[in-house]
């Protein structure tokens, strides 16, 4: 990257730590084509950082116990290659859920996270030998919970289903 006066030039990335005591408004009209709206907007608007992070992160209710969705790479960048999608569901603590996956386009990578992001469990391919995946949980604390879907190895989107069961005792 090459500073030539106050512009910046080439294909390098830039990372800005932005404070709550800077001047964004002065801020923002000198990288307003380098830093995306939604952070120059969190210091114009007196947003804190958890309610900007919350604006930014707005995992899907799991409402119902089968959604319907397709995985693009307007999702959320997994860090690892690919994207993923987030859902939502409170569980109460003796649950014993199962969370299938399935997918005609990519392998997919079912995981179910606690309040505290901590893997409870993960799955990629379910015991018919498909790429779909089928996840078994016993819930030991009573919360809300996050289950991802993603594509194996980061390869892939399309369209996708998420089925939930809960399995009650006989």
């Amino acid at each position: 990257m090459h500073n030539v006066g106050n512009r910046l030039c080439g294909n390098s990335s830039v990372e800005i730590l932005l404070t709550p005591s800077m001047n964004l408004t002065r801020i923002s009209v000198k990288l307003s084509l380098l830093v995306p709206a939604f952070l120059l907007s969190t210091g114009g608007l007196g947003l804190s950082a958890r309610q900007a992070a919350a604006q930014l992160y707005n995992p899907i209710p799991l409402d119902s116990t089968e959604i319907s969705d397709t995985l693009s790479k307007a999702d959320i960048p997994t860090g690892v290659g690919g994207f993923a999608k987030d859902y939502v569901i409170n569980l109460e603590a003796g649950d014993q859920i199962t969370i299938d996956a399935i997918s005609e386009e990519f392998d997919t990578l079912v995981t179910l996270m606690d309040a505290n992001g901590l893997i409870v469990n993960e799955n990629d391919d379910g015991p018919d030998g498909s790429t779909n995946s089928l996840l078994f949980a016993r819930i030991n604390e009573s919360g809300k919970y996050t289950v991802r879907v993603r594509s194996y190895a980061g390869d892939g989107e399309g369209p996708f289903s998420v089925k939930l069961a809960r399995l009650r005792p006989i």
